[in-house]
């Protein structure tokens, strides 16, 4: 097993995307702290507390995956123009925050160590234009540069920082929530919808989850050293790198 005796901490793992993650490092042999509902991933100090105990009963973290989302109900669906500066801000900052602060505590525990990688998830949001998706986008593409930028300082002291780029899951909760603005945007059905997505991919087919969360655990595991700084494209062709 590819992650026998590392110890993985996962962000938003009361998710989909999170739980998926979850369940394929435990597969791999880590062992696994889902860090839900009850760790803020916006407040530093319960990240840090949360750490402290993950430490404390597991003797180190060899691996941090923000899968955090935020409810996006008012932030899709409306077109930019009609947007108000708050609610455009909110995803930017939020998600930005979140990964930030997750990151940082896990580096810093990492760094004595001289080993650990640092994962978040993102969407094709950061590398194309999509309507009707806000600060989403943003958001997205903000996530992405401080990957890069989180590596380029880490990544001399054994610490890799790595990001995938899924596309369009129809198992996740994160795309059945936003469905409903885009539906009443455009009046497609969920099928019509799914059917959309697929058409761009080169499998003409949609990712599952177990395949994204497959991929998380190659990356995060030790064949993977050569990967830092990067985004993984996993959107089966939809979007060309």
């Amino acid at each position: 097993m590819t992650l026998n005796n590392k110890v993985a901490v996962i962000y938003g793992a009361g998710g989909s995307i999170g739980g998926a993650v979850a369940r394929a490092f435990a597969a791999e042999g880590a062992t696994v702290f889902a860090a839900g509902r009850e760790v803020d991933a916006l407040d530093e100090r319960a990240v840090d507390d949360h750490l402290d105990q993950v430490i404390a009963e597991a003797g180190r973290i060899d691996i941090s995956f923000n899968a955090v989302g935020i409810p996006d109900a008012d932030i899709v669906g409306t077109p930019l123009v009609d947007l108000d500066v708050d609610t455009f801000a909110r995803p930017i900052l939020s998600y930005a925050t979140s990964y930030f602060v997750t990151a940082r505590a896990a580096a810093r525990r990492m760094l004595p160590n001289g080993s650990g990688v640092i994962m978040r998830v993102t969407a094709t949001h950061a590398r194309t234009g999509i309507p009707l998706v806000g600060g989403y986008g943003p958001a997205m593409a903000a996530m992405e540069a401080l990957t890069r930028g989180l590596s380029a300082e880490l990544a001399p002291h054994g610490v890799r920082v790595v990001g995938l780029r899924p596309w369009a899951m129809p198992e996740s909760s994160t795309i059945q929530e936003a469905f409903a603005p885009r539906a009443a945007a455009t009046g497609m059905t969920w099928e019509q919808w799914q059917e959309q997505l697929a058409s761009r991919t080169h499998a003409r087919r949609l990712m599952t989850l177990a395949e994204m969360a497959d991929a998380a655990a190659f990356l995060a595991s030790d064949k993977a050293s050569g990967l830092t700084g990067t985004i993984v494209n996993l959107t089966m062709g939809s979007l060309d790198d």
